[in-house]
């Protein structure tokens, strides 16, 4: 009955040895989660991309002078294949690839487009011209208009200053204010002929 004892107990030792160990494989700490997890999204991101494939160089090439004529939608399909190999590592991109996507997204084209040769020099001339338009329309209303008004010349306004005297206008701050030093009235320049007379004032 010993001898069956020992047996039975060296048979299960070896087999609860293993049951631990095999256990202990398979713990596995709260703190090992967040890398196990990013380790296992980066292999499936790794496959996803797997299977995109280089765009071939006759696609790419001369793009800088094909893309302003290309299509809408071929545009768009050319720019989701290079967004999608950019999200692969960026040593497995051929030089074409990264010339391709960097001129799409910096290149001189639509709002960034350089302006035409000699955009400058129109524009300065156009401005020339429409100044000059300006200034010969200025010359001719003038020539059309009527004569300056009599009221306008140094002398009828210190006519005015002087009435504005006899009336005290403006007492404290004004015309008619002691020790006042100011024009008042006078804003033109003097008449040529003789002072206006009392009928004009």
């Amino acid at each position: 009955m010993s001898s069956t004892m020992l047996r039975s107990l060296s048979r299960a030792a070896p087999g609860s040895a293993s049951l631990r160990l095999h256990s202990n494989r398979l713990q596995i700490q709260p703190t090992q989660l967040p890398a196990a997890t990013c380790l296992l999204e980066g292999r499936q991101e790794q496959r996803r991309h797997a299977g995109i494939h280089a765009i071939s160089n006759p696609t790419l090439a001369g793009i800088e002078k094909r893309w302003e004529g290309m299509p809408p939608q071929e545009q768009a399909d050319l720019w989701m294949a290079l967004r999608d190999r950019m999200k692969t590592n960026w040593h497995e991109m051929t030089l074409q690839e990264k010339k391709a996507a960097y001129w799409i997204a910096f290149g001189p084209h639509g709002p960034r487009a350089l302006p035409p040769p000699g955009e400058g020099r129109q524009v300065f001339w156009y401005t020339m011209l429409g100044v000059g338009i300006a200034g010969v329309l200025f010359a001719i209303t003038r020539q059309l208009a009527r004569p300056v008004p009599k009221t306008m010349n140094a002398q009828y306004q210190a006519m005015t200053n002087e009435y504005l005297k006899s009336q005290k206008t403006e007492a404290i701050t004004g015309v008619s204010s002691q020790g006042y030093q100011g024009k008042g009235m006078i804003q033109s320049k003097p008449r040529r002929g003789p002072p206006p007379d009392e009928d004009e004032e």
